[in-house]
């Protein structure tokens, strides 16, 4: 038998119902914030992800999928969506185009790594980007959006905020940094003393509890922000507050990467075990520059699916629709054509096997219609169908036209 891939799992049943719940969902939120949907391919040039998640990165350098195709270009999966939305962005010249463009996007990312419970090797994004609008009040309509998400889903959650600051105040404190992690360098992990040298700002994000020890002296950028930063910081703050949204500050939350600037924020739960970030992003007005379009000012965020499926608050499922069967086979015909007619206004199942009406109404109510009709040879007689609503019990019986 062949089994499926490690890591990439099959959605049907409930999990189909939860999954694409959560897409509407998600969905009308983020229509009514006034963004429209993007589709990007799955498969990109591998230099896009070189260049933009960056090659320091274990997306970059431990868990792509890359491979060189048969026209012997370099191509991989894509491990995650930004970067595929801003390089459509570019190419489709919107930067040169200016003014604000608001995208919102779901499908399946693959990284190589190791699966455990809500991280697969194929796992599924939501994801919102925006482009053109440079104020803090774009950051916090995308807080707002993520946490009307969740609680339209019935997920709790903590929100955590940092700044990291921009090309004024970050450099000089990541020399800051780099000096403080050298000093104690004999006592951090190996990925750590990689990422003084390539990411210093990540040693913050390390999960090793004993850097994690050593690092509560560290210096903190919001200690070191210029004044434009800080004032940003303190308006998101603010905004959160007078619409109701709590949050803690986070001073080792980080996004990690070169063209992120100012706002950082992440979503958590406490209930999926130590993998707690259910949502995640963040201002990176420096990318579009970096995939060589005009300067554009951007900020997005991403919530994996998987992560947050067994959190989700299904609402009470209601019969809807209709069974139709035939009694015995002189009805199946005039069955099928009875159901074709109705899908053009109903949801319409149809058992293709003759039954006794006993036998049919079970099967309607395992389907969780919300009514049975059946037709037999004395119903074909008289042209009428018999109907029963099995919410509230009544049943009738209607002439053909009529149903």
């Amino acid at each position: 038998m062949i089994s499926s891939l490690r890591g990439m799992n099959d959605i049907l049943s409930d999990d189909y119902e939860r999954f694409t719940y959560f897409i509407s969902t998600a969905t009308k939120i983020a229509q009514r914030y006034g963004f429209h949907f993007i589709e990007t391919p799955l498969l990109e040039e591998t230099a896009l992800f070189k260049r933009s998640v960056g090659e320091s990165s274990d997306i970059v350098g431990k868990e792509m999928y890359q491979f060189i195709d048969k026209g012997e270009n370099d191509v991989c999966l894509r491990p995650e969506g930004t970067a595929g939305v801003v390089r459509a962005f570019i190419q489709k010249k919107l930067d040169r185009a200016g003014g604000i463009h608001r995208f919102f996007y779901h499908g399946a990312m693959f990284r190589y790594e190791r699966p455990q419970k809500g991280r697969l090797r194929q796992f599924h994004q939501f994801g919102v980007e925006s482009f053109g609008v440079d104020s803090v009040y774009e950051d916090a309509s995308m807080i707002m959006m993520v946490s009307d998400i969740l609680k339209t889903l019935g997920i709790g959650y903590r929100l955590q905020l940092n700044s990291l600051g921009c090309n004024a105040c970050m450099p000089p404190y990541r020399q800051k940094l780099i000096k403080f992690v050298k000093e104690c360098v004999d006592n951090i992990c190996e990925d750590c003393i990689r990422r003084v040298d390539t990411n210093p700002i990540r040693v913050l994000d390390c999960k090793n509890g004993s850097c994690q020890e050593l690092y509560v002296g560290a210096p903190k950028l919001l200690h070191n922000l210029c004044s434009e930063c800080s004032n940003d910081f303190d308006t998101l703050k603010k905004i959160l507050e007078n619409n109701g949204i709590e949050y803690e500050v986070n001073t080792n939350l980080v996004r990690g990467l070169d063209y992120y600037s100012k706002t950082a924020f992440e979503f958590v739960s406490d209930n999926i075990g130590s993998q707690s970030a259910i949502a995640g992003g963040g201002r990176y007005d420096r990318l579009v520059e970096f995939l060589d379009g005009r300067p554009t000012p951007a900020v997005g965020f991403a919530m994996g699916i998987e992560r947050l499926m067994e959190l989700i608050v299904m609402p009470e499922r209601k019969k809807e629709g209709y069974y139709i069967g035939a009694m015995d086979d002189e009805a199946l015909d005039l069955a099928v054509k009875i159901a074709h007619q109705k899908r053009n206004s109903d949801i319409v199942s149809i058992d293709y096997k003759t039954k006794n009406l006993k036998n049919h109404l079970k099967t309607a109510d395992k389907e969780n219609v919300k009514y049975c009709a059946v037709i037999g040879s004395n119903e074909m007689k008289d042209g009428t169908i018999w109907v029963k609503n099995l919410e509230d019990k009544t049943e009738q019986t209607l002439l053909l036209e009529d149903f």
